[in-house]
């Protein structure tokens, strides 16, 4: 292995430095987006028996908050439930805009090393490609020793691009797509949350000229 990378070239380092962070990454999401830790399945009744016993006060929203990214978009809610149904929406959804920024944290970068690793390793095979020119030039075509270590570097760096970039790729793709399953549970829960505080939307908000409820 270590001839391997040697072979290589120097390009080698930053795409092992890229496999690195990409399988950090994609253990850290894959453990912080489990449905469980995002969407815990007893919150939503645990709030309608705070609500029930009157025991919503500033300490019970805290733990909500504090409790999973959801908590935090019902607690949001709850602490403005005496607000409009406009005002209440706005600030529900400007809480889930948060969360999903967090729920999203570094999958850009999981998606900028799986666009660049395949860069690295065909600028590694451009310049495994001017040494066997290069050796060309200056020893002919006689002697494949000499031409030997440039085509390896261009091929092995090729081959560990790809052998980053496509998983890289995959886990990038079934990340968001998880994001994105657990946003659409979140904000129907959020508008659960909303409808049972406010049952229909006040006369102000309904009849004020270019207003429109979201």
């Amino acid at each position: 292995m270590i001839e391997i990378i040697q072979a290589g070239g120097w390009l080698m380092l930053p795409i092992i430095l890229c496999s690195i962070v990409a399988v950090a990454i994609t253990l850290e999401r894959i453990w912080t987006l489990q449905r469980r830790r995002v969407l815990p399945k007893d919150m939503t009744m645990r709030v309608w028996d705070w609500a029930r016993d009157r025991q919503l006060d500033q300490k019970h929203l805290a733990v909500l908050a504090a409790n999973s990214p959801m908590g935090r978009v019902l607690a949001a809610g709850l602490a403005n439930r005496h607000q409009s149904r406009y005002v209440l929406k706005e600030i529900v959804q400007d809480t889930g805009r948060h969360v999903v920024h967090e729920l999203e944290r570094y999958l850009n970068s999981l998606g900028t090393i799986a666009a660049v690793t395949p860069l690295l390793g065909l600028l590694g095979t451009v310049i495994g490609m001017v040494k066997v020119f290069t050796a060309i030039t200056t020893a002919g075509v006689g002697n494949p020793g000499v031409l030997a270590g440039g085509i390896s570097e261009a091929l092995i760096t090729t081959a560990a691009g790809l052998c980053v970039a496509i998983p890289s790729l995959i886990a990038y793709r079934y990340l968001r797509g998880r994001v994105d399953a657990l946003v659409v549970e979140m904000e129907k829960e959020a508008m659960k949350l909303v409808d049972a505080l406010h049952g229909a939307p006040p006369a102000d908000v309904a009849t004020t000229p270019g207003r429109t409820t979201k």
